[in-house]
C-alpha cells in the first residue's frame, strides 16, 4: 500500500491547513486601509512643560487627538482614563512614544493653566514623554476641533461647555483616518493605532 493511500486523511488535513494558512495570510496582507477623512490643520500651542508644539513637531507618529477641559464633570475624566489604558497597552507593544503619541488639547485655556493640566494628567498616570497636553487660543482650538476632527464645542453664557466626546486617529502624515466614539474600548483603540503604525 502506498504512503499516499495509507495516510490519505493526514495528507488531506495537511492540504486543508495549508490552504487555510494561505487564505489567512492573503486576507491579512490585503486588509482595506482606513480612508483619509481629511488633513489636520496646522496649529501652534503651549505644552504642559512650557514648550511650543506645532503639528509638525508631532509628525512621523500615529497620534490620538482628544479635546477636553479639566473642569469637565463627566466625560473628559472617563475618556482620559480610557486613553491612559491605551497608553499602557501601547507601552506593552513598544509603540508608545516611538511610533505613537497622544495629543490632549484644552478648549478652556483660561482655567487650564499648565499647572492645572499637569495635575489633571497626573491623576491618570500620564507618561509625558509621549503624551502632549496643549493649550492655545480658545477660538482657534474650537476651530481646529470642528474643522479637522468634526468635534463640536460650544460655550454658553455661563461659561459651561458642551462638546462631542470623540478621539481622532491621525496617521504619520497628519491625516485624520478614524474617529472613535465613547463606546470604543481601549483595546479597540490600541489595535487601530497599532494597525495604522504598520502602514
Amino acid at each position: 500500500m502506498s504512503l499516499l493511500k495509507k495516510y490519505k486523511w493526514t495528507w488531506l488535513l495537511l492540504a486543508i491547513l495549508i490552504l487555510l494558512a494561505g487564505y489567512l495570510l492573503f486576507t491579512s496582507l490585503n486588509k482595506p486601509k482606513l480612508p483619509v477623512i481629511g488633513p489636520v490643520e496646522s496649529f501652534s500651542m503651549e505644552n504642559v512643560d512650557g514648550r511650543t508644539i506645532t503639528l509638525a513637531d508631532t509628525q512621523g507618529q500615529v497620534r490620538l487627538f482628544y479635546f477636553f477641559f479639566s473642569n469637565c464633570p463627566d466625560v473628559c475624566p472617563l475618556t482620559t482614563f480610557r486613553l491612559s489604558q491605551v497608553q499602557d497597552i501601547l507601552k506593552e507593544k513598544g509603540l508608545f512614544g516611538k511610533d505613537a503619541s497622544f495629543v490632549s488639547v484644552t478648549f478652556d485655556p483660561e482655567r487650564d493653566t499648565l499647572e492645572n493640566m499637569k495635575a489633571f494628567g497626573d491623576k491618570f498616570k500620564v507618561d509625558y514623554s509621549g503624551w502632549y497636553f496643549l493649550r492655545g487660543d480658545q477660538q482657534q482650538t474650537m476651530d481646529l476641533a470642528i474643522n479637522s476632527f468634526k468635534t463640536l464645542i460650544t460655550k454658553d453664557q455661563s461659561g459651561n461647555f458642551v462638546h462631542a466626546d470623540l478621539i481622532g486617529l491621525v496617521d504619520r502624515d497628519g491625516n485624520l483616518r478614524d474617529i472613535y466614539r465613547p463606546e470604543a474600548t481601549a483595546e479597540e483603540i490600541a489595535k487601530g493605532v497599532a494597525n495604522l503604525a504598520k502602514e
